[in-house]
């Protein structure tokens, strides 16, 4: 059986490694082409090859569905119906491109090596399963047993498949892999600017020190701009005002809530199981679901809210909190086990809900928005329904195209997505989020592009200025540099002058002070001169430098050599799955992908206006 295994090591690689990089590996939809002949129901084109409406509804029900398995709810809000949407458009273009580079290096599968590589190669969840385990090692022996024996064909066939779809991926990661190779001068170079260390002092010139109160004229930003149009580029934007029913807790919610978390906590200290109560009471839906686990957290972790960990820190294994109140709710919370500085920690989250007598009358206000100014294209309806239901019209927002929109902390959903599909003039409908009930009108847009000049004049002439004082901050350094030169000791020499000086390090290539690591020409410069020897004006992203060696560690080469043999294989991985992306970005750029869905969805709109809808 090991001898098995061994033959088979570098299937197994690709398998565990190359296959799920290749098949999980993002393509950008940014940028893709405009439209070429109209096809009713095309949804997307790869080189050509065609997606069609069924189809791509029929993936994007399936990844709904992996959506609320995953998350325990379906997509509630446009903007997560479009991440969707996104993430099945960029799965079926890199199937395509694939089946396009399988079909154009001729890489094909046999049914052999389908036989062979289920037979000795199994699949991660396959090694994973207890009985085709012998004293919790995977056996080889078990799972050829299983093969040779089942009768279930559909599980056969569902195997076969997914091979077919592995193979020509590893066969194009062999074909693009098999030349990587790991020298050892390579591996030495990295391992030196991993532990090479050294210690360097600073003269710094700001530009943004200097002053500078130079006139801008309007022909030099215009001439900047015409330049550098790319650079002020904006999305769309659309200008909307709102009416809005909150449904924020009141005293009474909050009550009642403290009540709820009394009752169950009362619950769980009478000895009822953790797990149950958990499930059936938390709002936290992902460690609810797991019978209220967080699994392992350190106490001087800062990922939870201070209340919670305030908490945690002051709780011995076993023991249950009084109810803690945090932004989330009110959190009930135990320690299973304690381990150092870590523990083990389960809680309940009760929410702080808007709930009873108040619920319904958010929710009859609500229904009362609906009716009286949800879906119209009268633009007066929303000025009309605010002082008929005496609720305020805000202000103007500003909605950026495919951000999220918020207000107050709060993500507003759909807006990002509905400001961009509806008429001027026209409301939404009641739009639900954490914070209220919401109803938008679109007063006006905003097309993505260059802003007229009368709108950049400020933030091009400070950048022009900032340019003149970067050529003044490099006189100046120049001018210091001249007057040092020869004089050892650029610590005592610029402090003689009045000039500060900071020292940095000790600090690896790869590690270097915040302060270092935003100018990294410092970082180079520091490893190439020897000790005591000192820099010219070096020009950095934020400012001029000087820098002095006054200290340096060599990497200790025998170190190196004991783990030389664990870094080859870790770097020829990493380069393996750096070549494969390489190559997909590539192959992705030259392709010709034209994304339909906007414009199916305009069609669709208009036909629905016809139809009088």
């Amino acid at each position: 059986m090991l001898r098995a295994l061994r033959s088979h090591m570098q299937w197994i690689f690709f398998v565990l490694v190359v296959v799920p990089f290749v098949a999980w590996m993002v393509f950008g939809v940014g940028g893709l082409t405009g439209l070429g002949p109209d096809r009713s129901n095309v949804v997307l084109k790869v080189n050509g090859d065609e997606v069609h409406t069924p189809e791509f509804e029929q993936r994007v029900t399936i990844a709904r569905e992996q959506y609320r398995q995953q998350y325990g709810a379906a997509p509630q809000t446009r903007e997560e119906d479009e991440q969707i949407r996104d993430q099945v458009v960029n799965e079926m273009v890199q199937e395509r491109l694939l089946e396009q580079e399988y079909n154009r290096l001729g890489i094909r599968v046999s049914d052999e090596e389908v036989i062979a590589m289920a037979s000795n190669s199994p699949l991660p969840e396959v090694m994973n399963d207890p009985q085709f385990q012998t004293d919790s090692q995977f056996d080889l022996r078990k799972w050829q047993q299983f093969l040779s024996t089942t009768t279930d064909r559909n599980l056969l066939l569902q195997i076969e498949t997914r091979y077919r779809e592995q193979i020509p991926r590893i066969k194009l990661a062999q074909y693009l892999t098999s030349d990587v190779y790991a020298s050892d001068a390579k591996l030495w170079q990295i391992y030196k600017d991993q532990h090479d260390s050294v210690q360097i002092a600073s003269l710094a010139v700001s530009p943004y020190r200097i002053p500078d109160t130079s006139a801008i004229s309007d022909a030099a930003v215009a001439a900047y701009l015409k330049q550098h149009a790319d650079d002020f580029k904006r999305p769309a934007t659309a200008y909307v005002r709102f009416v809005a029913v909150p449904r924020l807790p009141n005293a009474a919610d909050s009550a009642a809530a403290r009540g709820r978390a009394a009752r169950v906590r009362a619950e769980l200290a009478r000895g009822a199981k953790f797990d149950d109560v958990a499930r059936r009471e938390s709002s936290d839906s992902g460690s609810g679901q797991r019978g209220g686990e967080l699994g392992w957290i350190k106490k001087s972790d800062t990922l939870f809210v201070k209340p919670f960990m305030d908490a945690v820190r002051a709780l011995k294994p076993g023991q249950l909190s009084a109810p803690v109140f945090s932004r989330f709710g009110y959190h009930i919370i135990r320690i299973d086990q304690a381990k150092g500085d870590s523990v083990k920690v389960r809680h309940v989250l009760i929410p702080v809900a808007v709930q009873g007598e108040h619920l319904d009358q958010v929710l009859a206000s609500a229904d009362s928005l609906e009716r009286f100014t949800a879906d119209r294209s009268d633009p007066g309806a929303l000025d009309t329904a605010a002082r008929r239901l005496g609720l305020q019209l805000s202000p103007q927002y500003q909605v950026v195209e495919d951000r999220p929109f918020k207000l107050g902390g709060y993500d507003i959903p759909d807006v990002s997505v509905w400001a961009f599909e509806t008429r001027i003039g026209e409301t939404s409908p009641v739009i639900e989020a954490g914070s209220g009930y919401y109803v938008f009108r679109l007063d006006s847009v905003s097309t993505g592009g260059v802003p007229p000049l009368a709108q950049l004049r400020p933030q091009v002439s400070a950048i022009l200025r900032l340019e003149t004082q970067k050529a003044l901050a490099r006189r100046q350094a120049d001018s210091i540099a001249a007057a040092l030169r020869g004089v050892p000791n650029l610590t005592a020499a610029a402090t003689a002058r009045g000039l500060q000086v900071e020292r940095f390090g000790p600090f690896t290539r790869l590690r270097p002070p915040s302060y270092v690591a935003r100018e990294p020409v410092i970082v180079g410069t520091a490893f190439a001169l020897r000790v005591g020897e000192r820099s010219g004006v070096l020009e950095g992203e934020n400012g001029y430098y000087i820098i002095e060696s006054l200290s340096r560690k060599a990497a200790d080469s025998s170190a190196w050599l004991k783990q030389r043999d664990v870094q080859r294989l870790q770097l020829r991985q990493a380069l393996q799955q750096n070549r494969i992306a390489q190559y997909m970005e590539g192959v992705r750029a030259k392709a010709k992908i034209v994304d339909r869905r906007k414009d199916l969805r305009r069609a669709q709109a208009a036909a629905d206006t016809t139809a009088g809808f």
